[in-house]
């Protein structure tokens, strides 16, 4: 009779055998202290957004060391310089990292990685700075300019926006924000644009001053990606512009702010347990926050844990928060044309979720193509579905349609009801507008230079194909569509590296031709749009 290993036995065999694997594993390069601070740095810049700070994935695979070391530094260079047909950028080839660089980040990855510090409330007060007070402040615009058609347009790499008259498409000025923002988001009267970097700094600009600057700032946390700011007007109180709120990726928390001065008012942590396995996340990052137009609340995603947060700010001192369990690596959303129904992809499970706002409960999860990434996503009346929503994919050349009225078209409320081939995956942005009967989208991260540089166009009236494709520029790459206010022009950044001039596209919408291209040197690697009155009443 074979007779049972005793527990001593087995933990020492266990403990034998994951010596012999620790002997095997390859070891980390050897790295300077100056080389790791400065992949470190690299690593912040460009690559913590896609596989975190802990490099445990989300968007993009998890870098663990020791699978990191297996992969080899040839191999790892490879794959940094050419990019993959997943999405992740061709860094090298495009020359945004030096082939040294290139060759310091396959090293970097194979060592530990950096557990950056925790912000208290104390240290986030340390960094605000109020430039102009509130009572300082005009109380009408000093200019004669349409201020709601002004564009907020990150210059990623300067560490700047510019703030871009759209009528007369005078660049009025640089502010110098966090660097590389992710979004500009405008209070609800569209006095103010609020910006955050990924650096975790806050910048908050007055539109109504002669010359457009910023008159306040704050540090909230070392890795950021969502802002916006109080909506609500109604019987519940009028917060319109009274708070704005933060979600960080590093630490995983978000922080209700001051509207008027960005002082930090209230910090809460984002750690909890994941919906579905229920194991404890220290990473779970905020990826979307936007403000309800119907009930004092912003609807917060956290990204890892799968769950919707709904806050309630009517109250900051007695906070009150609604958990709904949905799917697992929350990214991207917005609002359906109703702005009931807010969705959201779900990249790496190839999913959408559906929240419905008013009734505080998970609506639905519709089942998409490989890597949804809508953005704010698009929403348009289809001429045989109804209202709709779509949206584009990382991993594949496709927009998902989907409808969005469960009262009049129930049938095919949250079911894919087209699917639209384009050039490639590697979209990033789908956008329309009520007035257009275009929906445009881009391919920014495909691996071929040439389809990077391309837009497409579908015709509302007839969904079932693209309409038209063509080449932006001789370069860089076509990223981000934004109409302006009346909705008869879309902007597209042409991306390229900081050493050499990238510009703005500008098409007349009914007719797709040119109408403008600015190229300026402050112009330094524009990437996101933001238009005044489209972002403060949420039409996309």
């Amino acid at each position: 009779m074979r007779r049972a290993l005793s527990l001593f036995t087995v933990l020492f065999l266990t403990a034998a055998w994951a010596g012999v694997a620790l002997a095997q594993a390859p070891a980390a390069p050897a790295m300077s202290p100056e080389e790791f601070a400065q992949g470190k740095r690299i690593y912040f810049d460009r690559c913590a957004g896609c596989h975190g700070v802990l490099r445990k994935g989300a968007t993009g695979p998890k870098l663990l060391p020791g699978e990191m070391r297996v992969e080899g530094t040839e191999k790892l260079a490879r794959t940094i310089t050419e990019g993959t047909v997943k999405g992740m950028p061709d860094w090298g080839r495009q020359g945004i990292l030096s082939p040294d660089e290139v060759t310091l980040m396959a090293r970097y990855v194979q060592e530990e990685p950096p557990v950056p510090p925790e912000l208290s409330l104390k240290q986030m007060k340390d960094t605000w700075k109020v430039f102009v007070e509130p009572s300082s402040r005009p109380k009408k615009p000093e200019h004669n300019r349409d201020w709601q058609n002004f564009f907020s347009v990150t210059l990623r790499d300067a560490g700047q926006v510019a703030i871009i008259d759209g009528t007369t498409k005078e660049i009025l000025n640089t502010v110098n924000t966090g660097f590389a923002v992710h979004i500009s988001r405008s209070s609800a009267s569209g006095r103010y644009m609020y910006t955050i970097g990924r650096d975790g700094k806050a910048t908050l600009i007055d539109l109504w001053l002669k010359v457009p600057d910023k008159v306040a700032e704050v540090q909230t946390c070392s890795d950021a990606r969502s802002i916006d700011t109080s909506k609500y007007k109604g019987p519940a109180g009028n917060f319109h512009d009274k708070y704005a709120i933060i979600g960080c990726y590093w630490p995983p928390h978000f922080v209700i702010l001051d509207g008027d001065t960005l002082e930090p008012q209230k910090v809460v942590s984002t750690r909890s347990y994941t919906y579905d396995t229920n194991e404890f996340h220290q990473e779970p990052r905020v990826a979307t926050i936007v403000a309800s137009h119907f009930k004092p609340q912003w609807i917060v995603t956290i990204k890892e844990t799968g769950l919707v947060w709904l806050v309630d700010y009517s109250d900051i001192k007695n906070l009150k928060i609604t958990q709904i369990e949905t799917e697992a690596f929350l990214h991207d959303g917005g609002w359906d044309l109703s702005k009931r129904y807010f969705i959201v992809a779900a990249n790496q499970r190839n999913k959408l979720v559906v929240v419905d706002a008013q009734k505080e409960k998970l609506e639905a999860i519709i089942k998409v193509g490989k890597i949804p990434h809508p953005g704010r996503g698009a929403t348009w009346v289809d001429p045989q579905y109804g209202p709709v929503g779509a949206t584009v994919h990382l991993g594949e050349g496709k927009i998902a349609v989907y409808g969005t009225d469960p009262v009049k078209n129930k049938k095919h409320a949250w079911q894919v009801v087209r699917e639209i081939e384009v050039l490639g995956g590697g979209s990033l942005f789908l956008k329309t507008h009520p007035k257009s009967q275009w929906i445009w989208n881009d391919h920014a991260l495909n691996a071929d230079p040439k389809v990077q540089r391309s837009i497409c166009v579908t015709a509302k009236k007839s969904p079932d194909k693209v309409a038209k494709c063509w080449e932006v520029s001789d370069g860089g790459r076509a990223v981000h569509l934004e109409y302006n206010k009346a909705g008869d022009e879309v902007w597209v950044s042409v991306w390229k590296r900081k050493d050499q001039q990238s510009e703005i596209v500008i098409y007349e919408d009914k007719t797709l031709k040119e109408k403008a291209r600015l190229r300026d040197p402050r112009l330094v690697t524009p990437t996101g749009k933001f238009n005044v009155y489209n972002t403060m009443k949420d039409i996309y």
